[in-house]
């Protein structure tokens, strides 16, 4: 039922189990795997996790100690310093946020509403992962009460995790002999109030967020 997102009703041809057995059976199940192995599986990071995570960033291009990269970029002649992420229509409009267009009038806001669109998609098949893993997650889930539903995504987020750690234990080949104590967050140059609250108020400018979009759909 997980795996293959076989109905309830199903096991009965097929293990021989009553769908009301199988549900129970689920159930338990998964109330099991979080209870056993949710402390390990579903933490969060610890130490040692960061400082191999920062590494592995780190052989990638990416900076490890802590502090984000400057951004400075331009379009259509117009200088940004923050970066932004790719959103839908229920995020606010800060700039931070580049959001698609619903309903897009004229070639250009089509086609970048399409470009945005897909692009994010790349980004949401991380959870295409799990679905791939667990077909359970494709169905619609006409049954089940909400605490069910909830411990059946922690079972097998759980399960995914415990694959991907068996996976990285086998083709690992990063050293990170020394990495806890080489790779340090940085709690330094803490930015005093007032650059704080400018900043803030920078990424909830909605005027920006507009100009952003505006400035994308010309430059695509």
């Amino acid at each position: 039922m997980l795996t293959y997102g076989v109905a309830a009703d199903a096991t009965d041809d097929y293990v021989r189990i009553g769908e009301s057995t199988a549900i129970e059976s689920l159930r338990r199940f998964v109330n099991t795997v979080v209870e056993v192995f949710g402390d390990e599986y579903l933490r969060s990071p610890n130490e040692d996790d960061t400082a191999r995570l920062l590494a592995i960033g780190e052989s990638r291009g990416f900076a490890a100690e802590g502090q984000a990269l400057e951004v400075n970029y331009t379009i259509n002649n117009n200088e940004y310093t923050m970066g932004y992420y790719l959103a839908n229509g229920i995020y606010p409009s800060w700039a931070t946020f580049v959001k698609t267009i619903p309903e897009p009038q004229g070639n250009k806001k089509r086609y970048f509403a399409t470009t945005q669109e897909a692009c994010r998609k790349d980004v949401e098949r991380v959870f295409g992962v799990l679905q791939a893993r667990f077909a359970i997650f494709w169905g619609l889930a006409r049954f089940w009460d909400e605490d069910t539903i909830g411990q059946i995504m922690r079972a097998c987020v759980i399960m995914h995790n415990m694959i991907v750690e068996n996976e990285r234990d086998e083709k690992d080949d990063l050293n990170y002999d020394g990495v806890g104590e080489r790779v340090k967050i940085s709690s330094d140059e803490t930015p005093e109030l007032e650059e704080f609250i400018k900043n803030y108020k920078n990424i909830k400018d909605k005027d920006i967020h507009n100009q952003l979009q505006d400035d994308l759909i010309e430059h695509m």
